[in-house]
């Protein structure tokens, strides 16, 4: 598998996001794509919680996607092909920053026109095992014109409060730290579509 490119783990580094629209090739995110759509006609999506464990509850004004998450096991050849990529980027920053990840969890994510996902962090309160948060967006097209960007933050209580807006391009993969970068997802004016997911410090059971 490629060399992940230099300047992609120095902007993780420096700055605590990264991304890079060349890392999955189109056949592969239209695949996924696809794959997505077939989930989604199945009925095998559900509304987005936010909390975690006996805080867990659905509110589509705070996040307004659905979620249909992966399992190592699928039998569909995209799938195992983009969770060996998870896991070359895994192999590569644990080798770089000695982050001891062990473990991925990923889902398949759609909003409606219309709904985001307000300001938050990924990694919960009282359960820091999210360490790199990983967005590969898989629209057939956007223009800024469609919203639905991807907000990301600097620190809180920093200068720096907005640090960039990315729109959700073809094959365009983002990474940042969970713990750190406060993120925002825009209301878009058409359905976008994503592979979403974490990678993590404990060995992952069950997702939920």
């Amino acid at each position: 598998m490629d060399t992940l490119p230099e300047g992609f783990l120095n902007d993780l580094e420096t700055q605590g996001w990264a991304y890079c629209d060349t890392l999955i090739c189109d056949s592969l995110r239209a695949q996924l794509l696809d794959i997505a759509g077939l989930f989604w006609k199945r009925g095998l999506f559900h509304a987005a919680h936010i909390g975690h464990l006996a805080t867990k509850k659905a509110d589509p004004v705070i996040r307004g996607d659905q979620i249909c998450w992966l399992d190592a096991h699928m039998p569909q050849a995209a799938i195992q092909d983009f969770l060996a990529f998870a896991t070359h980027l895994q192999n590569t920053l644990n080798a770089t920053y000695f982050l001891g990840l062990r473990s991925q969890e990923f889902h398949f994510a759609h909003y409606e026109p219309g709904f985001g996902y307000k300001k938050h962090l990924d990694q919960h309160r009282n359960n820091p095992h999210r360490k790199i948060s990983v967005v590969l967006y898989l629209n057939e097209n956007w223009t800024a014109d469609d919203g639905g960007e991807l907000c990301l933050y600097g620190p809180e209580n920093t200068p720096i409060e907005q640090a960039t807006r990315l729109i959700p391009a073809p094959g365009r993969l983002v990474v940042f730290r969970s713990d750190l970068v406060w993120h925002e997802v825009l209301p878009g004016r058409k359905p976008r579509w994503s592979l979403t997911g974490w990678l993590r410090d404990d060995f992952l059971l069950s997702n939920g």
